[in-house]
C-alpha cells in the first residue's frame, strides 16, 4: 500500500523535533543542485539526490547497483499492463522523435513532443492519475505526415486510437459503464464479465482458509480456444518470460552481494517466485522480506498493487531501491514501538482491534532507483505486504521515501496556502507545522493506519468483500488512523511534537483544505473523481463537512466571490474522525459491501461543479503544474580489466527524454505483443 503525493500539501522532511529542526536550517548550507528538470502540460519533472550513497561499502553499492537493474528491467511489463498496445505505440512514437529531421520549431512539433512526454510520464497512452486516454493536440493528418517522414510503421488501426474515443479510460470504477468492459488495462480478455471473474476465482480455494492466497495477482485471465476462463501467468517461460528473466539475472547478482542471511534468503524467494509463478512462493517471500529488517539497503520488487485492476485482483509490476537514512529512521522508530498503545486506544470496536500488533519496522528512506508502478510518479510512502493475513501474524514494513519527499519540497512554494487558507492563523500554522505534520501523517498512515484493526473470521478478503471500493476504503482507513492520532497529547508525551494542539490543528486544516477544494485542481472540468486516494480524501471530508453541520463544526464561507474552509471546533471534528474510523474497520472487518459502496459513492465521487469551476479559475494564477514526478538518478559501474566493478558513480540525466529514451533501448525486453 502506498501514500501517493498531492495537490496542495507541502511536503518535506520534518525533523519530529520541531525544535532540533529549526537548527539544522539555520545550520544548512545553500544548496546548488537544481531539482528542476522540466515542465509540460500539467506536469513538472524533477530530479533527486542519493545521500550517503558514497558512504556505503562498494559490496553495498553493488547491491543497489543490481536491485535498480532488476527493478528497471521490469519496467516494460508495466506499460503493457496498462494498455495491450502501448509498447506497439510507443515504439512509434520513439521513432518519430529519433528520426524525423523536419522542422521542429513548428506548433505541431512541439504538440508532438509534449504529447510523447506525457505518454512517458503515465508508462502509455492513459493519464497516471485521471486515468483518462491522453488526447494528442495534434491532428490526424500531422501524424500521417510524420509517420510517413520518419518511415515508421503503425497500423492505421493503433493509430486511429491515439485520436478516437476507444479504450478512453484505463480504470474505470463506475459500475454502469462496466468495471471491465470501461477498462482499457490489460488484465483480462474483452468480454470476460465480473461475474465470470468472482465465479472463477470463488472456486479456488487455499490450503489454508486462514491464510488465502493472492489469487490472480500475478496472471492476465483469458478465453482459451474452448471458452473456458484461464491465467496466464506472469513467469519465466510464461507471460513477460523475457523481462521477467532479466529481473531474476539482476537478482542473482544481487542475492550473491546480500548484506545477512535472511536478507539473502528473501531475495532467493523472490527469484523463486518469478521462475514458478507459485503463489504460496510469494507468501513465503513476503514473510521472509518482512523478518529482514537488518541491513542499510533494502528494496520493494514484484506484482504489487492492486490499484489498477478495477476488481483489485492483479498486481502492477513495481521496483524501488532504498537505502536507509540512520538518523530519521532512528526517531520516528518511537512510533513503531508504540503501535500497540495507538491500537488499544483507537475508537474501533473492541472485537475489530488486533490483541497483539507485531513485527511493524518503520524507516526513513533514500530512494536510490524507482521502477515501473513507481516511477516517474512515485509515492512518498509504503507499507507493505498487502497480505491482511501476513500482517497479522507477521507484521509489516513501512517506509517513508525521505529524499523524494525533500525534493518536492525544495521544489515548491506557498503560494497556494496563502489563496486557499481561510485567515492568517491558519497559514501561520501550516508554515510552523506544515512539514512536521506532513511528516507525522504518513507516518501514522502507514505504520499504524495499515497495520491496524482485524478482519473477523470467516469475513473474506477485502477485495473479495469490498470489490472495487477496497483500495480507497483501505487508504481513507489508514488516513483517519493518522487523522485521529494527529490530534493527541500522546505525541507530545512521547517527544514527537512540542505542541501536539496546534500540530493537530495545523493537520485538520490542510486535510479539509485539499479534500474538500484544493485536490480538485487535478481534475477537468465535469469530470467525477476516479482515483482512490483523491477519492478517500474527499468522503472522508465531506463526510465530516456533513455530520458537523448541526454543530457547525466545518463552516463554508464565501468572502469576495471566494469559497474557503474554517474549523471551528477540532475537538469535535476529532471526534468525528474516530467516529468515521470505527465505522470503516466496521465495514472492513465485516465485508459490509453495501455500506462500503455507499460510503465511497455519496461522498466520494460526485464534485461540486461550482465550487470546482471557482478552484480551477483561482488556481490559474499559479504555473507549477498539479503533478510532478522524476527521473531516477543513473548508477554507472566502472569495471577492471577483467570486467568487475571497482566503483559505482551517481549521474543524472541529462534530460527526460534521454532517459525515457535510453530505458527502451536497455530494457525493452518484451515483445510487442504479449
Amino acid at each position: 500500500m502506498k501514500l501517493l503525493q498531492f495537490a496542495c500539501v507541502f511536503l518535506a522532511v520534518g525533523f519530529l523535533n520541531a525544535g532540533y529542526a529549526q537548527q539544522k536550517k539555520k545550520a544548512a548550507k545553500p544548496s546548488t543542485f537544481n531539482h528542476v528538470v522540466e515542465e509540460f502540460a500539467d506536469i513538472k519533472v524533477l530530479r533527486y539526490q542519493v545521500p550517503g550513497f558514497e558512504k556505503l561499502t562498494l559490496k553495498e553499492q553493488k547491491l543497489v547497483y543490481y536491485l535498480t537493474q532488476a527493478g528497471t528491467s521490469g519496467r516494460d511489463i508495466m506499460w503493457d499492463q496498462n494498455y495491450k498496445h502501448n509498447l506497439r505505440i510507443r515504439k512509434a512514437l520513439e521513432n518519430i522523435y529519433v528520426n524525423y529531421k523536419g522542422d521542429k520549431k513548428s506548433a505541431d512539433w512541439k504538440k508532438f513532443t509534449v504529447y510523447l512526454k506525457r505518454v512517458w510520464f503515465s508508462n502509455g497512452i492513459h493519464h497516471h492519475y485521471s486515468s483518462d486516454k491522453i488526447k494528442p493536440e495534434f491532428s490526424r493528418a500531422y501524424f500521417n505526415q510524420l509517420l510517413k517522414a520518419t518511415k515508421t510503421k503503425l497500423d492505421a488501426n493503433f493509430a486511429d486510437i491515439l485520436f478516437n474515443d476507444a479504450d478512453a479510460k484505463k480504470v474505470n470504477l463506475d459500475e454502469s459503464k462496466g468495471f471491465l468492459a470501461g477498462s482499457a488495462v490489460n488484465f483480462y480478455d474483452k468480454g470476460i464479465t465480473v461475474q465470470e471473474v468472482e465465479d472463477f476465482y470463488r472456486n479456488m480455494k487455499s490450503p489454508d482458509p486462514a491464510k488465502p492466497y493472492s489469487y490472480g495477482l500475478n496472471s492476465k485471465l483469458v478465453r482459451n480456444a474452448n471458452g473456458q476462463l484461464e491465467e496466464k501467468v506472469w513467469k519465466s517461460g510464461g507471460m513477460y518470460g523475457s523481462a521477467i528473466d532479466k529481473i531474476i539475472y539482476w537478482l542473482e547478482k544481487a542475492k550473491g552481494v546480500a548484506e545477512n542471511k535472511k536478507q539473502g534468503d528473501a531475495l532467493g524467494l523472490l527469484i523463486d517466485f518469478y521462475k514458478t509463478g507459485s503463489l504460496k512462493t510469494w507468501d513465503d517471500y513476503n514473510i521472509a522480506w518482512v523478518q529482514a529488517t537488518e541491513g542499510n539497503i533494502d528494496y520493494i520488487n514484484g506484482f504489487i498493487e492492486v490499484y489498477n485492476d478495477p476488481l483489485g485482483y492483479r498486481g502492477s509490476q513495481e521496483g524501488v531501491v532504498q537505502i536507509k537514512d540512520f538518523d530519521m529512521s532512528a526517531k520516528m522508530e518511537v512510533v513503531s514501538k508504540n503501535a500497540q498503545w495507538f491500537e488499544d486506544n483507537s475508537p474501533l470496536m473492541p472485537e475489530h482491534k488486533k490483541a497483539n500488533v507485531v513485527g511493524i519496522s518503520y524507516k526513513t528512506v533514500v530512494v536510490a532507483g524507482e521502477s515501473a508502478d513507481s516511477s516517474p510518479s512515485t509515492p512518498i510512502g509504503v507499507n507493505l505486504p498487502n497480505a491482511d493475513w501476513i500482517r497479522d501474524v507477521y507484521g509489516s514494513k513501512s517506509v517513508s521515501l525521505g529524499n523524494i519527499i525533500d525534493a518536492y519540497s525544495k521544489s515548491g512554494g506557498k503560494g497556494k496556502l496563502l489563496e486557499f487558507a481561510n485567515d492568517p492563523e491558519e497559514i501561520a500554522l501550516a508554515e510552523k507545522y506544515g512539514e512536521l505534520g506532513d511528516k507525522l501523517h504518513t507516518a501514522l498512515h502507514e505504520v499504524v493506519g495499515h497495520a491496524s484493526g482485524r478482519i473477523n473470521a470467516g469475513v473474506g478478503t477485502p477485495k473479495e468483500t469490498l470489490k472495487s471500493y477496497a483500495s480507497t476504503l483501505e487508504e481513507g482507513r489508514a488516513d483517519l488512523v493518522g487523522l485521529y492520532y494527529l490530534y493527541n497529547p500522546k505525541l507530545q508525551e512521547l517527544g514527537l511534537v512540542d505542541d501536539w494542539k496546534k500540530v493537530g490543528m495545523e493537520s485538520y486544516d490542510s486535510y479539509i483544505r485539499n479534500g474538500l477544494m484544493t485536490q480538485l485542481v487535478r481534475l477537468e472540468i465535469g469530470a467525477n473523481i476516479e482515483e482512490s486516494h483523491m477519492r478517500n480524501r474527499q468522503w472522508v471530508s465531506a463526510w465530516a463537512f456533513e455530520k458537523g453541520q448541526k454543530d457547525n463544526v466545518i463552516e463554508k464561507i464565501t468572502r469576495n466571490g471566494k469559497t474557503y474552509f474554517n474549523i471551528t471546533n477540532y475537538e469535535k471534528l476529532h471526534a468525528l474522525f474516530g467516529e468515521l474510523l470505527r465505522e470503516v474497520q466496521r465495514i472492513k472487518s465485516e465485508g459490509d459491501y453495501e455500506a462500503g459502496k455507499s460510503l465511497v459513492e455519496n461522498y466520494g465521487v460526485k464534485v461540486d461543479q461550482k465550487l470546482h469551476a471557482e478552484v480551477l479559475e483561482r488556481n490559474k494564477q499559479f504555473p507549477a503544474p498539479p503533478y510532478s514526478g522524476f527521473v531516477n538518478p543513473v548508477l554507472v559501474p566502472k569495471m577492471d580489466k577483467k570486467g568487475n566493478i571497482i566503483s559505482i558513480q551517481v549521474t543524472q540525466p541529462k534530460s527526460f527524454a534521454e532517459q525515457m529514451l535510453n530505458y527502451s533501448k536497455n530494457f525493452g525486453f518484451l515483445p510487442l505483443d504479449n
